[in-house]
């Protein structure tokens, strides 16, 4: 398989772990490149159901490599409990995971701030987090005072936490939190050390040897576009590069080796969290898809915003990322519906508006220009084939590609595995 980046092209929770665990079975190193344990990768194997924050969902599968790049910022504590409840389900990392050591760490400083910050932010300001600590550890990264999982290993590393520790504590004083005890984050970390200690490694030279070798690599980013902290809908995003652009420099990997780039789009659109959402369903239509596609944050259980499908959104993704194809998930979904909304374009201020402004506030107040689409209410949940479709259901699915400017490639039609649809992918 050439080498892939996997991007979500909403406001992430698209289905990116599941399109991701059916990619591998094709590549042979599986690559996290942004993001933090704010991620949640859901995969259903059969009768299991895994849920992954931090390693690659290639993980599941015996004998492929995962790799946790330098752009991800990495909650050693999370990490280590993430492996061990994998170990107890029969699924080991031992010599498969492997972890940079550029990455940079996240502390119980990093969460706390996180925490009060927003607690601080008057209504209508808040962004949502998951107060995983993961805006301000990259927040350290940029102000060049963070540490990175190579750290971890150094003999002084527990004078650099304590060095740190002290500075945030002043913070958090000031915030009106309580001060982290710095002895207990030096014991934890240092535990945590010695459990991840043959995982770190520079994986930067590891995955440039693995492509001159000539082996394939599956880029898997967390989130999804409009949560991007320079494309998204700011400052409702995330704090990281979740874009395509993102997998050369949270993995290193040169642009030039990236063979293609896939985009996951939901069939309608969810958002989690605070911010501007122009196709938002507010009514019974929107619980409806919310309890269907069973919408619930895999890292926080907070439920989704549920709306139609917005192919502003998805053209100004398609365009960001260079999507080669789609891959459209949850089609079973709207099985049920007779007729289907999409989005065509935005009214505001009395003009139409065809891509996202990047002025929050006008974004407000733009109101979705609507096509109505004749609905198939046809079980799709066993259709093995995209030629076996419903007619209405092949015409909706090429309508979204249409109006996105990118062709289909993959298609689900359920949580399993086997109900994936290759269309010339």
């Amino acid at each position: 398989m050439p080498n892939t980046v996997l991007i979500g092209a909403q406001w992430g929770d698209e289905g990116k772990g599941k399109i991701i665990d059916v990619l591998t079975q094709e590549s042979d190193i599986v690559v996290r490149y942004q993001g933090g344990s704010n991620a949640g990768h859901t995969v259903e194997i059969g009768a299991q159901r895994y849920v992954l924050h931090l390693i690659p969902s290639g993980i599941l599968h015996a004998g492929k490599q995962c790799v946790i790049g330098n752009g991800v910022v990495v909650d050693p504590l999370a990490l280590v409990a993430e492996i061990e409840e994998l170990a107890g389900r029969g699924k080991r990392v031992d010599g498969n995971l492997f972890i940079s050591d550029r990455a940079h760490v996240v502390f119980p400083y990093h969460r706390a701030l996180d925490e009060n910050r927003e607690r601080l932010r008057q209504k209508g300001e808040k962004i949502g987090t998951t107060k995983r600590g993961i805006g301000p550890t990259y927040g350290d990264k940029a102000a060049r005072t963070g540490l990175r999982m190579g750290d971890l290993l150094d003999p002084l590393f527990a004078e650099m936490a304590a060095e740190r520790l002290a500075e945030k504590n002043k913070i958090l004083g000031a915030l009106g939190a309580e001060p982290i005890d710095t002895a207990a984050v030096q014991e934890a970390y240092a535990k945590a050390a010695q459990v991840l200690a043959p995982c770190i490694t520079d994986t930067v030279t590891r995955l440039n040897r693995a492509i001159r070798e000539g082996k394939s690599l599956l880029l898997e980013g967390a989130q999804g576009t409009m949560l991007d902290i320079d494309f998204g809908t700011y400052p409702f995003v995330t704090s990281s590069n979740a874009t395509a652009g993102g997998a050369c420099t949270g993995t290193g990997i040169p642009p030039h080796r990236i063979d293609r780039v896939i985009g996951v789009v939901k069939a309608y659109t969810t958002r989690v969290g605070e911010g501007p959402f122009p196709t938002e369903l507010t009514d019974a239509t929107g619980a409806r898809l919310g309890r269907e596609g069973h919408e619930f944050g895999a890292t926080t259980g907070r439920p989704r915003r549920c709306g139609w499908f917005d192919a502003v959104v998805a053209r100004y993704s398609a365009m960001i990322n260079g999507v080669d194809f789609w891959a459209i998930t949850k089609l079973d979904v709207l099985d049920k519906l007779e007729t289907i909304r999409v989005c065509v374009a935005y009214e505001c201020d009395g003009r139409r508006v065809e891509c996202v402004p990047s002025n929050i506030r006008m974004l407000d107040r733009c109101t979705p220009v609507y096509e109505d689409i004749p609905g198939w209410q046809t079980p799709t949940r066993d259709v093995t084939r995209f030629e076996d479709l419903p007619a209405r259901a092949k015409a909706y699915v090429e309508r979204l590609c249409e109006l996105t400017g990118a062709p289909l490639g993959i298609l689900s039609v359920g949580p399993r595995r086997d109900s994936t649809l290759r269309v010339g992918a």
